[in-house]
């Protein structure tokens, strides 16, 4: 049987008496799982830290855990950031789960002026408990940062101003051939700009254009906007595992 994953905030860990574990977390713990006291478990607190504890003692509301042993992991040196334009269309639960579990440093979502629908000011929080599911199912230690930018494509291009890297993948790129290894898990921070289902305004390609941003193809087929960034997220993950992908 595999190890049980929770996650608490790093404020939460500083205990002299032991850590607590309550709500939503608790509950799963001792209703669904079924863990009781002598059982063992693995904390995450999304900053790269692991605590692998053992319960001492359980009850209806919360649970208390003595700490064995902690290590903090270091953040990766390659950090690609997903700049996924706003959509009522997109699989949020689906995008938000795989970017945890693929390694994405952040997720920028914004307003595109092909967005359909208004990007909500309380998205981030919603993004951020969906990809605290990602990290406790797959292990990753460092929890994706979420941003909203409601100021469309200018603000995203602010943000992205001192990124190492600037990639924009467009189904409709014909002078450029699909994108290369080389490119793609390279250190420093990597920002992809998908655009939304209507696709990229001109505006926007040319504001894209000037700001730097490298357009690249995805191949032939035109791709929902959650399976591009889904994509770009996989293949730089790949490629940043590779031995030399720091050359």
């Amino acid at each position: 049987m595999g190890e049980h994953r929770f996650y608490l905030s790093p404020e939460r860990w500083a205990s002299p008496s032991g850590i607590v574990i309550d709500g939503q977390e608790a509950r799963h713990m001792t209703q669904a799982l079924r863990l009781r006291a002598g059982e063992d478990v693995v904390l995450l607190d999304g900053q790269g830290r692991i605590g692998r504890c053992r319960i001492r003692q359980t009850d209806k509301k919360q649970v208390l855990l003595d700490l064995l042993h902690e290590e903090i992991v270091p953040r990766p040196s390659s950090l690609p950031v997903m700049a996924l334009a706003f959509s009522k269309a997109v699989r949020r639960g689906f995008f938000a789960e795989k970017a945890a579990e693929l390694g994405a440093h952040a997720v920028w979502l914004w307003q595109g002026d092909f967005s359909q629908g208004k990007l909500p000011p309380q998205a981030a929080e919603t993004w951020r408990a969906q990809m605290i599911a990602g990290i406790k199912q797959s292990g990753n230690p460092w929890l994706p940062e979420v941003q909203v930018f409601t100021g469309g494509v200018d603000e995203l291009i602010r943000q992205a101003a001192q990124a190492d890297n600037r990639i924009l993948p467009w189904e409709l790129e014909e002078t450029t051939s699909i994108i290369p290894p080389s490119r793609l898990g390279l250190p420093g921070t990597t920002v992809y700009a998908i655009g939304p289902e209507g696709g990229f305004s001109p505006r926007e390609l040319a504001a894209l254009d000037a700001a730097g941003f490298a357009r690249i193809s995805l191949g032939a087929r035109i791709l929902r906007c959650e399976t591009a960034a889904t994509l770009c997220l996989g293949l730089h993950w790949w490629a940043s595992q590779l031995p030399d992908h720091a050359a």
